[in-house]
């Protein structure tokens, strides 16, 4: 009978790096993070066409590719699903007696609030969902 041994440290199979220092997966894809708070320096070759971008004027944009979107295709535009407005922590004052019935369904009354107030806010906008 035979067992199985441990490969040992040295036996381990290095992690793959391509020249910049960054893994390279066992699919062969190059995988790093981007701090967006703190991003890579640009090179001279994209600083060179961003300013060439800054000059050009609206009406040296080739459009050809992209055609001009009329109200016939915005009129079944929807929000995206997973659209999930930015949520901000307040102090509000309620009357005693709103907020029974709130609290009345239990767990998730504060949730109960956020989308009553919501609905009131898309109706008075006029906002289809």
């Amino acid at each position: 009978m035979t067992t199985a041994r441990k490969p040992s440290a040295s036996s381990r199979r290095a992690t793959l790096t391509d020249e910049s220092g960054d893994a390279i997966g066992k699919d062969g894809m190059v995988k790093f993070k981007v701090d967006p708070l703190n991003p890579p320096p640009l090179s001279e070759r994209s600083k060179v066409e961003l300013a060439r971008l800054a000059t050009m004027r609206d009406e040296d944009i080739d459009y050809s590719d992209a055609p001009p979107l009329d109200d016939s295709f915005w009129k079944n535009a929807v929000r995206n699903p997973f659209f999930r407005p930015i949520k901000q922590q307040l102090t509000i004052r309620l009357d005693a007696d709103v907020l029974d019935w709130l609290k009345s369904g239990g767990k998730g009354w504060q949730t109960k609030l956020n989308y009553h107030l919501r609905q009131a806010m898309e109706r008075e906008r006029g906002v289809k969902r």
